[in-house]
């Protein structure tokens, strides 16, 4: 039976121990019900006890989260939470790397970047590629992501544009029969997107852009006939896609363009029988060496816990009834 211990944890500066505490010792709470320990401040230092194996496990995040914390990042519940599954997964790798990686300064001048390993090696794909696939479930971040690095590109001069686009194919339901106008029809498909950049430009700027068409949004049978040149162009819901709009959509990147597709493979709303033209283009850009292709998984979740392991779940239930 593994014994029990105990550590102390010094911190260097009480501004970088209120950052970390959260409010009322919260922070502190979060990591001792993650990692099976007890967490006790007192002053400039922590005292942690439990299990042998987890109280090293919590003298590593807290020292690396210490060192985060020096560098001006800012710590959220969700970023401990984050950093609390990621030392679990990985103990000997530490999370100081992963929590100081940034894309862009949010609206709110908060740093944006990658949360977990997946999301981490899908930034480096962005960065290295010009087409990529980014593959996984619902609140991994995958649309986040590609978006920050959009708007870091647009912000860099690296491209004089982004455009969103999205299949209107929802549940079985057509773009035709929402009421409205194009931009309203298109609206209810394109939230997801327009959710994510409001968190990185003034509403302002980005009203601005919208009606200049620096940011252009539309649907994906919109596309046809177009050749996109230095541009960011993000497909979301790409699972969605039919195996020759996907085709259609490759086709259209241009000169200075990067293509970021993005989907979920387990979640296809077209009719049955059809097949997806993110699977068909996984199959058919296999080997096609400049392509890129990041799948991301439960432990890439960064909403609540429980989604993580709710995905895990149905994954596994239909890996049964298979």
């Amino acid at each position: 039976m593994e014994g029990h211990e105990s550590a102390i944890v010094r911190f260097r500066d009480i501004s970088t121990i209120r950052n970390l505490a959260g409010e009322l010792g919260a922070h502190f709470r979060l990591i001792g019900r993650g990692l099976g320990v007890s967490v006790f401040q007192r002053g400039d230092q922590v005292t942690i006890a439990g299990p042998e194996s987890a109280v090293q496990v919590a003298v590593k995040l807290l020292n690396d989260l210490q060192e985060v914390s020096e560098r001006g990042v800012e710590m959220r519940a969700s970023d401990i939470e984050l950093a609390v599954r990621a030392a679990k997964a990985n103990p000997e790798k530490g999370v100081s790397k992963l929590l100081s990686q940034s894309i862009i300064k949010g609206r709110n001048g908060r740093s944006i970047g990658p949360r977990t390993e997946g999301q981490a090696r899908y930034v480096a794909a962005i960065r290295s590629h010009d087409i990529v696939f980014g593959v996984g479930p619902a609140g991994t971040g995958k649309t986040y992501v590609a978006m920050a690095m959009a708007v870091s590109a647009l912000v860099s001069g690296e491209v004089r544009r982004i455009v969103l686009t999205r299949p209107a194919v929802e549940a079985g339901e057509k773009l035709g029969f929402l009421p409205g106008d194009i931009n309203e029809k298109v609206d209810p498909y394109l939230r997801p997107l327009f959710d994510a950049v409001e968190d990185m430009l003034p509403l302002e700027r980005l009203e601005r852009m919208m009606e200049s068409n620096v940011i252009e949004v539309a649907p994906l049978a919109f596309m046809r006939g177009r050749t996109l040149d230095d541009a960011f162009v993000i497909l979301d819901e790409a699972q969605n896609a039919t195996a020759n709009q996907m085709k259609m959509f490759l086709t259209r990147l241009g000169i200075g363009s990067k293509m970021v597709i993005n989907g979920d493979i387990t979640q296809v709303d077209l009719p049955r029988g059809q097949r997806s033209g993110l699977a068909d283009a996984l199959d058919v850009l296999a080997n096609v060496p400049k392509v890129g292709v990041v799948v991301l998984d439960e432990s890439d979740v960064v909403r609540h816990a429980l989604v993580g392991a709710v995905i895990k779940a149905y994954r596994d239930h239909r890996g049964q009834d298979d």
